[in-house]
């Protein structure tokens, strides 16, 4: 069976850690931020986790 290709879009949204955790940025973080909280803006700067089975297939989908 070949190789799997790397799926672009996902590299481009996702990170792997060193201990193979999936990292991936938050969404509503770009525009509309006037009516939204400052420590609710913040918490968008942080990268989150993603567990279970979609971080299987996100890993999938970079053949890592």
């Amino acid at each position: 069976m070949p190789k799997l290709k790397t799926h672009s879009g996902t590299k481009n949204r996702v990170r792997i850690t060193k201990n193979g955790k999936v990292l991936t940025g938050h969404a509503f973080g770009n525009h509309l931020l006037s009516k939204k909280s400052a420590s609710r803006k913040r918490t968008f700067a942080v990268p989150s986790k993603v567990t279970g089975r979609s971080a299987k297939n996100i890993k999938l989908k970079l053949a890592a």
